[in-house]
């Protein structure tokens, strides 16, 4: 039965999750393919100032197109084939969809769903007829390759109302609920910006005035960041009423007799006019029934009133229902696709709306919270997690559409299990599952619901420091008395199953350190290698981690047969009792040994305490069993990878090394082997120290991507095709190499190894050695790179993502803040990150044994002791943790419980900060000095700090210099923070991999195809709201920003936008990043005004996730500059660009790099306002930097001296045109007194008008009222003139007020031709104004709009992060 069963449960996992069609028309006609394109890395994070750019060769527009018809007659990777479908709706009408034969008829229903015309028809049936007239009846699971080809036309659909049940006409009712409300529509604030631009700019036109630009407040802004915390909330969507209420009637359930006839449920309805309703809803269709009172009428009450939706009837029910659903769908169809799209699993809000909004009756919301299923399905059977997700394993995946059929599965169940292991997890912590072995202690309790098994994990960081264990050689499992070990009620491998469960899902005890959050996360981890790895017949449960109220909740799906006492789910590999009595069999071993194949894992001996020899290639505590379903499962891998040689004490046990170190150790030693294997010199070999892979990726997939990237580069030359041969070889030979690198994951452990004692030696020297290149390589080249900016984390959350994703574990945080110390942003950065998760376990502490109503009392406390100075205290934080008895679970004794409340509100800051400083120093081995009190009464640490134990707090200002901050109102929510095991496609990550290298290499034609498949097939598996599609839409933006395709790049740029906000949160440093990129696009397409909007947004939530004082500000700050310059306002550039410049002054020091990426900026804006020899010591400043940093040679250290000579050949030429004009001048003014004292009756004339225009021209002079301020103005000549105006007018000289009209004799006088020659000299010197105009205008448009927007905007073109690296 499993087998027949398999193929329906696993498509029924794979029903549609994108909610859009993939789009096709974001790809430009043609897009040229450029040779070079500086600032390639695509992913810096830290903007520059834009240089003077290289000419970029464009190629011939014949080559993209040839490119482009080639990809058209062979299908891409993940390309849709879409073909034209009628449907006729159940209402009558006709529609056209646009179908894939690979599409499910799950898909269909969810597109006909989303459509406007079908979306309240949820029970139907559809008929497919093809073009010779025959019908086919689909099933839900079917695809439409199955039942009819759709390709060759002439197919249409009908849709055939269906009967209704019980389940469907709940469905049914709620769906309807669902489209009356906005609550759905998640808008951005991009949007909302962009609509209220085209609004103003409309009305501009339309009046024939330009839109006002009104100055960022940015810089008063950054310096009271609190009192912007509204600001980040947006304000919800403004609710269309459409109906009073709908609710389930108090007639429910219908009476027997009834029910024979058809009744299924009853609705009361009240209208926008008032009139009550009884609505009858039976197996075919919805009427109001004639019920008045408390007596059930079921007749019919009005004749023709029956619909078969419960829409359709409240349509004909109600006209104002009719007009306000009609806006409701206007408004939801004019929103952006992506914001009517659900995530599956949307981030953790810190932030609520304050003051708090109303709370107002929904009678509908009541009945959903009163009939709570935590996660369970209310009526049918309950879903199998385990067998949907391993026939998802089992789908075949030999094509690239098998493969994205597959991957699509695999996400969706994977995801509805998070969704549901996070809902059961808040009821296993509520007390609201009972467990399944009650009469056990209470941090024994296991718990079973949903076909979800729920067990606890303890923090034992906590418990460790207030026990002040001695450190010794002894494990811990041998110090522990025997009535305290697990017991193992077995006595054999194949015993009961009760056994099974303590070891597979680690019974918290709090001495066995098997059950620590360390544990735990290193499982979830094991189970994600094990599932990248997808070894054929070796399976893995579905897991995710849930941290709720101080609880951290282990949920895994249940294995087969382990609940019933099956006795075929036997262990046949590994040790449930810690390598005394040890398992194996021939048969999993040569399943594990291929997976290990894969994860770098030796085979090794081990001896059990019988001292009997097996041969393992996976850490001895694992566990092989083989379920009811007689399919392989392996289970607890806490140690996949070795254990850090650089930690070997018994609290230690679970510190192990990441998979990306290994994985990058294994390529880098493998390429050195090829080295001494070939003795080729030094060119294809990296040195050691140059940790340039992507670590995130094993061998396989990196050799697998570079013979990819090979095969459709097109080399027409022959040495270039030699060159990629030779190259594919040494990629093959590396790979073979690095696959033959492997580890024994149970070294320097207390399991008795087998081989010889060289063996062990050297098994122990290979763990030595790569955790010695953790300390003296990876670490040492990650602090570079901080220090660089070649990574530049802006929060918690992003600073752990770069730890991990170099393969530096987190506990190394301290080592690397002793490096980057000399840097203030990087320091305050680790700072407070230890204190964050030092505060994080004392939190979750206390939280673990507080009562529900003392909930926002202790958490406003923490954070008064933790943001203020409270005083007085008495107790320690975790002074009830050491009274806790052994064994002694959560809520266990309730006088306790109330006495450590009581003794925690005594604690003061001095307390609290005393007991973060020791567990700092226990966990990270870092002293927190005194500066760190300071450093972190700050937002971000708030936000970071709320964020990891789930805290929503209100979004008003709060005074950090205050006694107590924090009040219990102002703690308004606790939520559950979950780590998963989702998979991702690794298909189109190897994708994106490729489309990078492409672009780097300027090949934007390629690199366009490249992301545009991984779009696609990311659109197919995940749906449009992931991460990876933002990667996608990102990278698509910066393509055509190359292209110089501006309005695609924004269309792809609001896309990510989107995504980001609502996939990371509003606040996430991507998020940010993506507002400066759409500001950077916007302002390509001389739309300043909504530029700077967007600049303004990126800039508040850069202040929020990192504050103010961050290179990232200091870039942002430059970008904005140059937006301001180009829009004249030379004195608004100029305030952003001096503190930008004093900004990486006291970050990064006066002599960085990107502190003369600020001199450069200043240099370019004095340039343009005519201050020449201002400009000339900016860019000495500039080229001294240079030179320091990177030597005379570099072609930046050349371009900036090229720079000045620019601008000194240009003070030159100003100092030769302002001499000889005074001499020209002098000469004039001679001749003009000679007249006047020949001529006294025009003194009188000129004395009354210089008299009437000197206040003006003072005025004017001082304050620059009056001056034209266009894009690319001379400021500096205009004040010059105005400066020249007002001394002749001071002498009553030359002075032409308009009050007074000058006689013409005076130019006749001086000389008879200047009347025919001013004229003449007026205009051409206008003309040159307006020709110098415009060469600045261009040149500042070459200097905004040339670089890659990388992050917040590359600049600084030339300053190409390659060359950097080579350089270095």
């Amino acid at each position: 039965m499993a087998g027949k069963s398999n193929k329906s449960k696993a498509k029924r996992a794979a029903a549609a999750t994108s909610t859009e069609p993939t789009p096709q028309s974001d790809v430009p006609a043609s897009i040229p393919d450029s040779g070079t394109v500086d600032n390639a890395v695509v992913e810096a994070t830290v903007p520059e100032v834009n240089e003077v750019p290289p000419t970029v060769p464009m190629a011939d527009d014949s080559e993209p197109q040839a490119v482009a018809a080639s990809n058209d007659e062979q299908p891409k990777q993940g390309e849709l084939r879409l073909y034209p479908v009628s449907v006729k709706t159940q209402s009558g009408g006709k529609m056209e969809l646009q179908l894939n034969p690979g599409d499910s008829v799950m898909d269909i229903r969810q597109f006909l769903l989303d459509a406007p015309e079908t979306c309240y028809f949820t029970c139907y049936e559809l008929l497919l007829r093809n073009k010779e007239n025959e019908t086919h009846p689909l099933e839900d699971y079917n695809e439409i390759s199955e039942v009819a080809d759709i390709t060759s036309g002439g197919c249409s659909l009908e849709m055939i109302p269906a009967l209704y049940d019980d389940r469907s006409i709940r469905a049914h009712v709620h769906r309807a609920r669902d489209l009356l409300s906005l609550s759905t529509l998640h808008s951005s604030l991009s949007t909302t910006l962009a609509l209220k631009y085209d609004a103003a700019l409309n009305k501009a036109q339309n009046l024939g005035d330009k839109p006002n630009v009104p100055e960022l407040d940015c810089l008063g802004f950054m310096d009271d960041i609190p009192a912007s915390l509204r600001k980040l909330i947006s304000s919800p969507t403004e609710e269309i009423k459409c109906v009073e209420s709908i609710v389930f009637s108090s007639f429910n359930p219908p009476p027997s007799h009834r029910r024979l006839v058809g009744d299924l449920i009853y609705l009361d309805v009240v209208t926008l006019e008032g009139n009550k309703y009884c609505i009858t809803g039976t197996t075919k269709a919805f009427y109001v029934n004639s019920s008045a009172g408390n007596i059930l009428d079921p007749r019919p009450s009005k004749s023709g009133f029956e619909t078969a939706t419960l829409i359709g009837l409240l349509q004909k029910l109600s006209t104002k229902f009719k007009k306000a659903f009609r806006e409701v769908m206007e408004k939801k169809a004019s929103a952006h696709p992506f914001e009517n799209v659900q995530s599956l699993l949307p981030p953790h809000s810190w932030l609520r709306p304050y003051p708090v909004p109303d709370h107002k009756r929904d009678a509908a919301r009541a009945e959903e919270a009163l009939t709570i299923s935590y996660g369970s399905e209310l009526i049918g059977m309950q879903r199998d997690w385990n067998e949907e997700l391993q026939s998802c394993r089992e789908f075949p995946h030999a094509t690239p559409q098998e493969r994205i059929l597959r991957d699509r599965a695999l996400y969706k169940v994977s995801s509805d299990f998070v969704d549901a292991a996070l809902n059961g997890a808040i009821g296993v912590i509520s007390r609201c599952i009972p467990p399944i072995n009650p009469t056990d202690p209470e941090c024994l309790h296991m718990y079973v619901h949903n076909n979800i098994f729920f067990s606890f994990a303890v923090d034992a960081d906590i418990e460790q420091l207030s026990k002040k264990r001695p450190s010794s050689n002894v494990s811990v499992t041998e110090k522990m008395p025997p009535s305290d070990k697990v017991p193992c009620k077995e006595g054999t491998c194949d015993g009961e199953h009760n056994a099974e469960l303590n070891c597979c899902n680690e019974a918290p005890l709090v001495e066995n350190e098997q059950a620590t959050n360390a544990s735990a996360n290193n499982d979830l981890k094991g189970t994600k290698l094990y599932q990248e790895a997808d070894v054929p017949g070796l399976y893995n449960l579905a897991m995710a981690i849930i941290d709720y109220r101080g609880h951290r909740v282990v949920a895994q799906s249940v294995l087969p047969g382990i609940l019933q006492g099956d006795k075929s789910d036997a262990l046949l590999y590994g040790s449930v009792d810690n390598g005394k009595k040890i398992c194996w069999t021939e048969d999993f071993h040569a399943k594990v040994l291929e997976a290990a194949k894969v994860l770098h894992i030796k085979e090794h001996a081990v001896i059990d305490a019988s001292e009997n020899v097996f041969k393992l290639a996976a850490p001895v505590e694992c566990k092989g069993i083989v379920g009811s379903d007689n399919r392989h499962y392996l289970l607890d891998l806490m140690r996949v990878t070795p254990r850090d040689a650089n930690y070997t004490g018994p609290e230690s046990r679970f510190c192990v090394l990441r998979p990306e170190l290994i994985t990058s150790f294994c390529q880098v030693e493998s390429q050195s082997k090829l080295k001494t294997k070939t003795d080729e010199g030094t060119d294809s070999v990296s040195d050691p120290s140059d940790v340039s892979v992507d670590t995130s990726k094993t061998g396989n997939e990196l050799s697998h991507g570079d013979e990819n990237g090979a095969s459709v580069s097109e080399k027409t030359d022959a040495e270039k095709q030699d060159t990629t041969a030779v190259s594919a070889a040494r990629s093959s030979e590396s790979s073979k190499l690095c696959d033959e690198i492997t580890f024994n994951p149970n070294v320097f452990t207390d399991f008795k190894l087998g081989g010889t004692q060289e063996e062990i030696a050297a098994d122990e020297e290979n763990v030595k050695k790569v955790s010695s290149y953790l300390v003296d390589v990876v670490l040492p080249k990650f602090i570079a790179d901080l220090c660089g900016l070649e990574v530049s984390p802006m929060d918690g959350q992003t600073l752990t993502e770069a730890l991990h994703s170099h393969g530096v574990n987190v506990r190394y945080i301290g080592r690397v803040a002793n490096g980057v110390k000399h840097l203030p942003h990087l320091w305050d950065l680790c700072l407070n990150e230890i204190t964050v998760r030092s505060a994080k376990h004392i939190l979750k502490d206390i939280l673990r044994y507080i009562e529900d109503h003392d909930i926002g009392a202790a958490v406003s406390h923490f954070l008064n002791c933790l943001f203020g100075n409270v005083t007085g205290g008495k107790a320690s934080t975790n002074s009830h943790a050491k009274n806790q008895k052994k064994g002694q679970g959560r809520g266990k004794g309730k006088a306790s419980a109330k006495k450590s409340l009581a003794s925690y509100m005594m604690v003061d800051s001095n307390i609290l900060w005393s007991d973060i400083q020791e567990f700092a120093k226990a966990k990270y081995e870092f002293e927190l000095p005194e500066q760190a009190r300071t450093t972190a009464k700050n937002i971000p640490v708030l936000r970071n700090l709320c964020q990891k134990v789930g805290i929503s707090v209100a979004a008003r200002k709060y005074d950090f210099g205050a006694t107590s901050p924090f009040e219990a109102s102002d703690v308004l929510d606790l939520r559950a923070v979950v780590k998963h095991s989702v998979p991702v496609c690794s298909e189109a990550k190897n994708l994106v991999e490729m489309g990078k290298v492409q672009l780097a290499e300027g090949m934007l034609s390629e690199s366009y195809t490249f992301f545009s498949e991984a779009f696609s097939i990311l659109q197919q598996v995940t749906g449009p709201m992931h991460r990876e599609v933002a990667n996608c839409c990102r990278y698509l933006a910066m393509v055509l920003y190359h292209a110089g395709d501006m309005a695609g790049a924004i269309m792809q740029q609001h896309k990510e936008l989107i995504i980001n906000e609502r996939c990371l949160g509003l606040d996430h440093p991507d998020t940010a990043h993506s507002y400066g990129n759409m500001a950077l696009f916007y302002h390509g397409l001389n739309q300043t005004e909504l530029a700077l909007q967007n600049m303004g947004r990126a800039l508040l939530l850069l202040g929020l996730s990192s504050g103010p004082d961050h290179p990232d500000v200091a870039a942002t700050f430059i970008n904005v500059a140059m937006m301001y310059q180009d829009m004249g306002k030379m004195d608004t550039a100029l305030r952003y660009l001096q503190d930008a410049l004093k900004k990486n002054e006291r970050l990064l020091g006066p002599e960085h790099i990107q502190t003369a990426v600020c001199y450069h900026a200043l240099a370019i804006a004095c340039n343009s306002m005519g201050l020449f020899k201002l400009s000339q010591q900016h860019e000495k400043k500039t080229y001294d930097i240079l030179v320091k940093q990177l030597g005379e040679d570099d072609s930046r250290t050349k371009d900036s001296q090229n720079w000045m000579k620019t601008f000194e050949m240009r003070e030159v030429q100003k100092t030769a045109q302002k001499q000889k004009g005074q001499a020209v001048d002098a000469a004039n003014t001679k001749k003009a007194i000679d007249l006047l004292k020949s001529r006294p009756d025009l003194i009188q004339a000129f004395q009354n008008a210089a008299a009437a225009e000197r206040a003006n021209a003072l005025n004017t002079a001082v304050l620059g009222e009056a001056q034209p301020r266009g894009r690319g103005f001379d400021e500096r000549a205009a004040r010059a003139a105005a400066e020249v105006r007002k001394k002749a007018a001071a002498k009553g000289l030359l002075v032409r007020p308009q009050s007074v009209p000058v006689p013409q004799q005076l130019s006749q006088l001086i000389n008879p031709g200047t009347a025919a020659s001013s004229k003449k000299s007026g205009e051409n010197g206008e003309a040159k104004r307006v020709e110098e105009k415009k060469a600045s205008s261009s040149e500042n448009v070459k200097t905004t709009n040339v670089a890659a927007p990388a992050g917040l905007g590359a600049g600084l073109a030339s300053l190409d992060k390659k060359k950097q690296k080579a350089k270095k």
